[in-house]
């Protein structure tokens, strides 16, 4: 009889427990997991940046001169010459920045998810990008252009159709073509490394990206030429931050206008930009007044 009674209650202490487990898994708040993500999915408040004593910047590693590794593995470029400056006047001192490599497609995403503050990643204000991050004021101006080999340069797009173009994914380049010019195939790569290889291995025919890349990537490569030098509409690159962030969102305009009155801007073109593009490409026609 204690036997059965004993049993009983053992059971019945079980079901209460799994009962518990049950309501626990089903309670969101209850997970250490989802509260990570609700941690994850909040805004990076100016308070908060100065708390971690670091802002975390989203730079590109591939993609000289705006941003890229050097030779010992440190971030170079003219987005990281302004970064550096942005975290300068933010927390006081340059080296409290944390870069966060980042490719072109994974940009937006990067700042959905709370991974970076602020993206400074040669980032290209669109339409479709605006609905979905918050750019600040803009400080670079650029187009398309299409690199080829110089044996057959690409000069007219016209030359293109039923032709492979190799682009970043997510890019303006990757944009465009496949909205205005879908008889051109498309060979769409993640990294700027990977497209440019598949261009010497010949897997397309031509490259689309920024102009201002494609030219620095040509002069560095005579075998290839830049014959199409702009292409499209001129655009604008700009930071980003997360959409809504108002916050951080109006401090960042302020700061960016005060290093352009400063002329630090106007220093990293001369640094980062300029031994690239040389008399080809004037200051006038790269920086955003």
């Amino acid at each position: 009889m204690n036997i059965a009674v004993n049993l009983k209650h053992a059971l019945l202490t079980s079901l209460i427990a799994l009962g518990s487990l049950g309501l626990a898994a089903c309670n969101p708040s209850s997970t250490p997991k989802d509260q990570l993500d609700q941690d994850t999915a909040a805004s990076s408040s100016i308070e908060q940046i100065k708390k971690n004593g670091v802002v975390r910047i989203g730079v590109f590693s591939d993609k000289p001169p705006f941003g890229y590794l050097d030779a010992q593995g440190k971030n170079q470029g003219f987005d990281v010459e302004i970064a550096k400056h942005v975290a300068k006047d933010l927390l006081g001192d340059e080296n409290k920045v944390e870069f966060i490599l980042t490719e072109a497609a994974n940009r937006v995403e990067y700042l959905k998810a709370n991974k970076v503050d602020i993206i400074f990643a040669n980032f290209t204000v669109t339409p479709e990008r605006k609905e979905v991050v918050d750019f600040a004021q803009p400080y670079l101006k650029v187009a398309l252009g299409v690199v080829s080999p110089s044996s057959h340069v690409i000069t007219d797009i016209t030359q293109l159709k039923g032709q492979t173009l190799l682009v970043n994914k997510g890019t303006t380049a990757d944009s465009f073509f496949t909205k205005q010019h879908p008889e051109i195939k498309l060979q769409k790569y993640e990294q700027n490394t990977e497209t440019f290889d598949a261009l010497k291995d010949k897997r397309g025919v031509a490259l689309a990206h920024d102009n201002l890349l494609v030219l620095a990537w040509a002069k560095e490569n005579p075998d290839y030429t830049v014959g199409i030098t702009n292409l499209g509409e001129q655009d604008f690159i700009a930071p980003a931050v997360q959409k809504g962030n108002k916050e951080l969102l109006d401090w960042l305009n302020k700061d960016l206008q005060k290093l352009s009155q400063e002329g630090v801007i106007q220093q990293a073109y001369e640094k980062t930009l300029k031994p690239v593009y040389g008399n080809g490409i004037s200051e006038k026609d790269l920086l955003v007044e």
